[in-house]
């Protein structure tokens, strides 16, 4: 009895180690994000940031993730006009296959394309540029010389992924409705005036501005998580590969809780029109 006991009194010091953690994790993610757009929006205004990073990280983001956004995307755009036209098919509403898709596209595959993206291309290169800075010790070199990381560093990454995000969004839309236009249209399902004028007449503005909405918050959610850890990062290159590892994992997680939380509040609270 006493050695289960003991075994259950471990078990909940180890669940409220893990919790405890977990909350300060949060917590200094949150101090970083905070810190971090200050420090952008102070600099902006008296002059002083970093463009030339800003612009170096904006062209990096999407050189390696532009590419490889397309090649989901389209994937994408074909499961989803597979699968509603089949259905649409079978229930005899063809004529709203263009609106179904295209709704469908804006409000959760080019978000839910562009989470993935952020988090596992950008965010894992972020981790790693920063944690070799930070087991090169040249992070701590920048304290030493007065200079904040989360400024000189955290700041212009932080604004880049915000408008790689936006762009790479846009990327997911157009590229799968026009592979979602191309297969219903193409295989003779649906003519191209049903298709378009279907999705003119129930698409709305807020859809688009939904999936915007969530590129921003997806961009800066995944850019604080990947420098967080890179920051964090501790033992060398097997200590760097970890904080890419926990870097990708907990921004896919933090990432698919946000846009459920986004979904369902515009669901609840938006007139949707569909």
């Amino acid at each position: 009895m006493s050695s289960i006991a003991a075994a259950g009194r471990h078990s909940v010091e180890v669940l409220y180690d893990h919790a405890h953690k977990g909350v300060v994790t949060a917590g200094e993610m949150t101090v970083m994000g905070v810190e971090a757009l200050k420090a952008g929006v102070t600099d902006m205004v008296k002059g002083r940031f970093s463009w030339t990073e800003f612009l170096l990280q904006v062209w990096f983001m999407l050189r390696v993730s532009l590419a490889p956004t397309i090649m989901v995307a389209i994937p994408f755009g074909v499961i989803i006009s597979v699968q509603i036209g089949a259905v649409a098919s079978q229930i005899g509403a063809s004529s709203f296959s263009g609106a179904v898709n295209g709704i469908g596209i804006l409000r959760q595959a080019a978000p839910l394309v562009t989470s993935l993206m952020i988090s596992g291309v950008v965010g894992s290169a972020i981790t790693s540029d920063l944690g070799a800075r930070t087991v090169r010790e040249e992070i701590d070199a920048l304290k030493v010389m007065g200079i904040s990381p989360i400024q000189r560093l955290v700041a212009p990454r932080v604004f880049a992924a915000l408008l790689v995000s936006v762009v790479l969004t846009f990327v997911v839309a157009m590229t799968s409705m026009v592979t979602a236009y191309i297969m219903n249209v193409g295989g003779g399902s649906i003519s191209s005036g049903t298709y378009m004028s279907s999705f003119v007449s129930f698409a709305q503005t807020n859809d688009l501005l939904l999936a915007q909405f969530k590129a921003l918050i997806f961009g800066f959610v995944a850019t604080i998580v990947a420098s967080h850890k890179g920051l964090g990062a501790s033992g060398g290159p097997k200590g760097v590969a970890d904080a890419v590892n926990q870097a990708v994992v907990l921004a896919v997680i933090i990432l698919s809780i946000i846009n459920l939380a986004i979904t369902q509040a515009y669901v609840m609270l938006v007139d949707t029109g569909l």
